[in-house]
């Protein structure tokens, strides 16, 4: 007769159970992924082909080209500061969209032609990395809001565009230099006007923000005017968009560790965003890790024997050659057992200082130690653990008999 199937016990989750207490998390996670990749996509979006002047995007530079080159400029635009080198002359503006990109061989070589040439060169939104080389005589404070602000100077292409929109950088002028200074913001100019000092005639005109040269602000209050008496003034435009991709960005770069320039080249959003996706991990990691209330008992689908969890776990100890566990199990119970048939109590059973006392009254003539039997050495070998199990029976019986 074939043996009835029994049914699986096992305490392992099922696939289908740990779907079920992971979908959750799984699905917020996913929902978190496509809101970044969204926001990232549109973001991108925003600021494709930013200050570029052959974009019609809102922050593209289009319309302000175009308006320049009905005047007859013409324009070049460069992504390479030796493309920008070779196309500035004496009859140029060279305009470099984001200096801060720079580095400081560049900066020094951009310096160099500014020094020497006779071209005039605006920088757009200029800051802590590059001012000390190409402006030394000229530092920023906190930023500040891009909003309508007054020229408050004597500078003429200022004063004839009157109120534009002006803020970002805000900059403080060395005591004793020659500067315009224009619409400042809290006393410090967001424009400012540095004559040339090489052997050329060419000035500096640093642009805390670049929003009057973008499409969508370019028609409002005096931007377009300001914009294009400052990139109008000499017949050739030199439109420099400084890349990545530029070799000279990479002539001087260390050739050891480059964590912290790739570090550098992630925008501090991401590694916000990034931090909090940890907290959030941690989070559901604690809510999903908590203890759900007391253990609650529950009947055994099956009636299991005594004697057979006692076959089970002496086969452990066999398997596991625990002897000293399973003579300290032995010992333990024996002592349990006998100490209230000696009138000791059973907090005190496992004190050899109060149990042996107690046991050598009852018996005082027995042939065994109580001491080694109750409290002695690990057995050395399996047949000195059975001798020992015998020895306790024996010693309980006589405790009982006597």
């Amino acid at each position: 007769m074939s043996r009835p199937a029994v049914e699986s016990t096992s305490t392992a989750l099922s696939a289908r159970q740990i779907w079920t207490r992971a979908r959750g998390a799984a699905l917020v996670l996913t929902l978190i992924l496509i809101g970044g990749i969204a926001l990232a996509t549109v973001r991108s979006t925003e600021t494709h082909g930013a200050l570029d002047p052959r974009s019609a995007d809102p922050t593209g530079s289009r319309a302000a080209a175009e308006l320049l080159r009905d005047l007859g400029v013409t324009i070049t635009t460069v992504t390479t500061l030796a493309e920008a080198q070779a196309a500035t002359d004496t009859r140029a503006t060279l305009l470099v969209t984001t200096p801060d990109l720079l580095t400081e061989t560049q900066q020094a070589a951009l310096r160099t032609t500014m020094t020497d040439s006779a071209a005039r060169t605006v920088l757009l939104g200029a800051g802590p990395a590059s001012l000390p080389t190409l402006a030394p005589d000229v530092t920023t404070a906190t930023d500040t809001p891009v909003t309508n602000r007054a020229p408050v100077c004597s500078l003429p292409a200022a004063t004839r565009a009157g109120s534009v929109e002006l803020g970002g950088e805000r900059y403080a002028i060395t005591p004793g230099t020659e500067a315009d200074a224009c619409y400042p913001a809290d006393g410090r100019p967001t424009l400012v006007r540095l004559p040339g000092t090489g052997t050329g005639t060419a000035d500096t005109v640093l642009l805390g923000s670049p929003d009057i040269l973008y499409n969508n602000r370019l028609d409002q209050q005096g931007n377009a005017s300001l914009a294009l008496q400052l990139l109008g003034s000499r017949p050739h435009l030199v439109w420099y968009l400084p890349s990545l991709a530029d070799t000279s960005a990479t002539a001087d770069a260390p050739t050891g560790d480059t964590t912290d320039n790739f570090l550098a080249l992630i925008p501090s959003g991401w590694l916000w965003g990034t931090l909090q996706l940890a907290v959030a991990a941690l989070l559901a990691a604690i809510w999903r890790g908590r203890r759900l209330g007391p253990l609650v008992t529950e009947r055994l689908p099956v009636a299991i024997r005594a004697s057979e969890t006692t076959e089970g776990r002496a086969r452990l100890y066999r398997k596991a050659n625990a002897r000293d566990r399973a003579a300290t199990v032995l010992r333990t119970a024996t002592r349990t057992r006998i100490a209230p048939l000696l009138g000791v109590p059973l907090q005190d059973a496992h004190s050899p200082d109060r149990l042996l006392p107690a046991l050598s009254a009852r018996l005082p003539e027995t042939t065994a130690d109580p001491r080694t039997l109750l409290f002695g050495p690990a057995p050395a070998d399996n047949a000195t653990l059975i001798r020992l199990a015998d020895q306790l029976d024996a010693l309980e019986r006589e405790v009982r008999t006597s």
